[in-house]
């Protein structure tokens, strides 16, 4: 059967310097594929997730600044990978993954993730390669995470309990060291969360 997206979802997320998106610049991005259903394509070690560089002089938000010293830190290190570089990476990561970029709009995969508005919106100005091999549609769970709410079905998907990020992904390991506002932590946490509504939201609708 035809069908009006691809058979995979791009998880994504950025870390950025701004929440003003026209000024702000990349600090970090995370990827995961997985099939429709959640469930991964790739081993972890085919994840993505990598600082991206920023001059020394490149402003970032207090926020930022203080939650994610060590994250600047690896930004502002003249290893770190230029946004070109990073762009490169990902849509060879997808060519790796998935294949060569289908003709076909409706057979490339959907981007997903939570507020995944943003995160394309700085892949429109920085990430147009990987950009090029993406749906036009996206999935975003944070629309889900409004209904679920207003119609108080049960609580919020807490993304900072450790047991319950376990609970919905299972057989993912998590590091240790993961933790809110790393780009990895978070695609794993929209992961896991779709998961939370795919049991718990859907079969209420029916």
């Amino acid at each position: 059967m035809n069908t009006p997206h691809g058979s995979h979802l791009v998880w994504f997320d950025t870390e950025y310097t701004s929440l003003e998106l026209e000024q702000a610049q990349l600090a970090q991005v995370a990827m995961i594929v997985t099939d429709a259903l959640g469930r991964r394509v790739a081993t972890p070690e085919q994840d993505l997730v990598t600082p991206v560089r920023l001059p020394a002089d490149a402003p970032v938000s207090d926020f930022l600044a203080r939650e994610c010293p060590a994250l600047i830190a690896r930004c502002r290190a003249a290893e770190a990978p230029t946004v070109a570089a990073v762009d490169q990476q990902l849509a060879a990561r997808l060519e790796e993954l998935l294949g060569p970029v289908p003709d076909q709009v409706q057979l490339r995969p959907v981007l997903a993730g939570n507020s995944i508005h943003c995160d394309w919106w700085l892949a429109r100005r920085f990430l147009p390669r990987f950009l090029a091999r993406l749906h036009y549609r996206q999935l975003d769970v944070s629309a889900l995470k409004i209904l679920w709410l207003s119609a108080g079905l049960g609580p919020e998907f807490n993304k900072a309990d450790p047991a319950l990020l376990q609970k919905y992904l299972p057989g993912w390991t998590i590091p240790a060291q993961a933790s809110r506002h790393d780009a990895w932590y978070d695609v794993a946490c929209s992961v896991a969360e779709l998961n939370y509504y795919r049991k718990n939201f859907f079969k209420t609708a029916d």
